[in-house]
């Protein structure tokens, strides 16, 4: 019997999830539990971690788990490790639904750098106004380099102080637009961008709208894996399905 888990938190895995609906799977749609109220999905959802690698484990035993769809940020690295791992211990067909990384182009002025601790280095001495598009877990490095003012966008307030001495944060959830992000550097006078290389297109519009103003971006590479298969699209996710026996309540 077919029963798919999805590993979700990513435009694309909410459009695997309208997907794999509508062609009539028997599938469960997991949240990290990162934001406070995650967008809604057309299958039944499940809210917070596993457990580690033996918690997913038991997870994928006792739900009947056939396949897994590993449709995760790319820089959730230890939830990905842990379904590789369960994955080949449970002998459970696994999948990464994953986005092309950004590739700079005309009129780029990116710094690619391996790490967080990278970034920072690569930050000026001199007092900058950064925009700070990282998310809120690995704020409070950056305090190491408090001469600069720093413009979070957050999906959530954040709870309690911000981790760094000079910083304002905006509350909002994308996509962006490239105009959007334009008018909110040009009013931050923002002079540099930290970003992670996350790909796809909801998060590009800060990138376009730096080159439009011919700022400087500081790109983290996204962390390195152990090998999986992987595809770029839902599409390829329902021949992949096709492809290891699956089989939709309805018929696919």
């Amino acid at each position: 019997m077919t029963r798919l888990l999805i590993l979700g938190g990513t435009t694309e895995a909410s459009q695997l999830a309208r997907a794999v609906h509508a062609a009539g799977f028997d599938a469960v749609f997991s949240y990290a539990g990162r934001t406070a109220a995650p967008v809604a999905q057309p299958l039944p959802t499940r809210i917070g971690g596993f457990g580690g690698v033996p918690g997913l484990v038991d997870y994928l035993r006792a739900e009947a788990i056939s396949h897994v769809i590993d449709a995760t940020h790319p820089f959730a690295a230890g939830m990905s490790k842990n379904a590789i791992s369960a994955c080949i211990e449970t002998k459970i067909p696994l999948l990464g639904l994953e986005r092309p990384a950004w590739q700079a182009g005309s009129g780029d002025h990116w710094q690619h750098v391996p790490d967080l601790e990278a970034a920072i280095t690569a930050l000026p001495d001199l007092p900058a106004r950064v925009f700070l598009a990282i998310g809120k877990q690995h704020l409070a490095p950056f305090a190491a380099k408090p001469q600069h003012h720093y413009l979070l966008r957050l999906v959530d307030p954040p709870e309690g102080a911000l981790p760094l001495p000079d910083a304002q944060a905006v509350i909002a959830r994308g996509p962006f637009t490239p105009e959007g992000d334009e008018a909110l550097l040009r009013a931050h006078h923002i002079t540099h961008i930290v970003a992670k290389n996350s790909g796809g297109t909801g998060a590009e519009a800060k990138l376009i709208a730096a080159r439009r103003l011919g700022l400087p971006v500081i790109l983290i590479d996204r962390p390195g894996l152990p090998p999986r298969k992987t595809v770029g699209s839902v599409t390829q996710v329902l021949d992949w399905l096709r492809h290891h026996g699956a089989s939709a309540e309805r018929g696919v």
